[in-house]
């Protein structure tokens, strides 16, 4: 039997599976959670045992090799050998890329030169390939890409109001993120509320450090929050979400900056959850000081905001959807968080039924009488990237 490892590296997380291909069996599972942060946790799963660790600060490559580390010692493999292909969730594939791939040198090299779609996550992603590729030197790799969900966007919602010649010259246009976890949810939706795949109309939520909305029509993707790199959109983690681009020059005045990297940086780095709350980019670590801090407060508030603005528009311009769909560490865990959302889509008729909400199962998490259902739907990127991988294999 074979055994596929399945890498999702986000910009604070590390979320990993261990596949029996092709049953399609789940041997361990787990995550290395608060990346480069104080306390940074790793979990694991195994056997319906559970274990745990919290180690200060992790680094990407740290948390890969405590994977491998605990693997062996648990003894759910014996030897490195027996993992044959390793898949990699790649954020940016830009036009280059529309399916999974199985990765050579030149892919490797064109997943670098996409860095400018994604220059959080494509450097990181290489350097994880390049990581496994040396301690796992007979697996396989392939790169499964978040993008390829939205390459086919109606060019009214891919395309800004830019001189149509740049967009066509340095295609310019919306690339859009967490696809991997869109088509999972969509899949999912469709299942659980009993409409073909290809008539489902959604607003998938997808709210961790990373964030991203996305308006499903007709099975597909419609529109994005994302924009030409993961920066755009909602107020994330570190990320700032939408700001007017005129704040670059006017920043690299006012702070006496030369590169307008530096401003990226900001945007990038230290704004969002953390640059608002001014001590963490954890949506945990801001709840807990909601009621005493006004920053943490305002953090939540904005957060909430920002994801509302996006979905209202969606369900405006869907005309008509069959769900909104919760999921992401965010989502998936705080059922306050949905209510406050959904409380603020009241317009629109949507409800919430709280017993059903504090359940905290997947599912129908909307009153009776809500015109548009709502959903709780854990995602599950990891079995979307081992399935297309197996397609291709």
């Amino acid at each position: 039997m074979q055994k596929t490892l399945i890498v999702n590296a986000g910009s604070s997380s590390l979320k990993w599976k261990l596949f029996e291909m092709p049953s399609e069996t789940v041997l361990a599972s787990g995550d290395v959670q608060r990346i480069n942060l104080p306390e940074s946790l790793f979990r694991i799963k195994y056997n319906g045992k559970k274990s745990q660790m919290t180690k200060d600060k992790l680094t990407q490559t740290q948390a890969a090799q405590l994977v491998f580390d605990e693997l062996q010692k648990l003894e759910i493999i014996h030897d490195l050998s027996e993992i044959t292909a390793v898949a990699h969730r790649v954020v940016a594939g830009g036009q280059v890329f529309k399916h999974a791939v199985e990765i050579t040198p030149e892919v490797l090299t064109q997943i670098k030169q996409l860095s400018d779609f994604a220059p959080l996550h494509n450097p990181m992603e290489a350097k994880g390939i390049e990581t496994m590729a040396q301690t796992l030197p007979n697996a396989v790799q392939y790169a499964v890409f978040d993008s390829q969900f939205f390459t086919d966007l109606p060019e009214k919602n891919a395309i800004y109001g830019l001189p149509y010649e740049l967009t066509q010259k340095y295609q310019i246009r919306r690339y859009g993120e967490h696809g991997i976890s869109h088509t999972y949810l969509t899949g999912r939706a469709a299942e659980l509320l009993k409409i073909s795949s290809d008539k489902i109309n959604l607003v998938t939520m997808h709210l961790g450090s990373g964030a991203s909305l996305a308006a499903v029509k007709n099975g597909k993707a419609y529109d994005t929050s994302m924009g030409f790199t993961p920066l755009n959109g909602v107020t994330m983690g570190t990320r700032s979400g939408d700001v007017d681009p005129a704040l670059i020059p006017y920043l690299m005045r006012e702070l006496n900056l030369n590169d307008p990297e530096e401003v990226m940086n900001i945007f990038n780095q230290k704004s969002g959850l953390l640059g608002i709350s001014e001590f963490s980019s954890d949506m945990r670590d801001i709840k807990a000081q909601e009621d005493t801090n006004p920053q943490a407060k305002l953090a939540i508030d904005v957060f909430v905001n920002r994801v509302v603005k996006y979905a209202g528009s969606f369900l405006a311009e869907l005309h008509q959807a069959d769900a909104l769909v919760f999921a992401g560490g965010i989502a998936e865990h705080n059922p306050w968080l949905r209510k406050a959302v959904i409380d603020e889509l009241a317009i629109f008729g949507v409800k919430i039924d709280d017993k059903l909400n504090e359940a905290n199962d997947e599912g129908i998490i909307s009153s009776k009488d809500s015109t548009i259902k709502v959903m709780l739907i854990p995602t599950d990127e990891e079995l979307m990237m081992v399935r297309q991988v197996a397609e291709i294999q």
